[in-house]
């Protein structure tokens, strides 16, 4: 079974390196190694290290044990909490409806 290749657009993908920064900065702050928080999450560094530099071919389910292993698993669950846009169709919809 062939895998799709997902494209990203370059300010796209600063976003996801941005996102690595922070991981490796939160890492970094904490005293741990690559290997602590690699073990810990159930992955090899190698992969730890593709987050660390916003690679998107790694599942969010590796992002996510790495914000576990730091502590920071709440902060996965602001991802797309606030749906201001999808907030404004909502409330148009409302407004059409009379």
């Amino acid at each position: 079974m062939r895998t799709k290749k997902h494209i990203l657009l370059p300010k796209h993908q600063r976003m996801l390196e941005q996102l690595g920064e922070n991981i490796k900065l939160a890492r970094k702050r904490r005293g741990f190694t690559t290997a602590q928080v690699a073990e810990r999450a159930g992955f090899d560094r190698s992969t730890l290290y593709q987050i660390e530099k916003g690679n998107g071919s790694v599942s969010m389910a590796g992002y996510f044990n790495t914000l576990r292993v730091l502590g920071l698993e709440k902060d996965f669950l602001k991802l797309a909490a606030d749906d201001e846009f999808g907030r404004k169709l909502q409330d148009l919809k409302l407004l059409i409806k009379k």
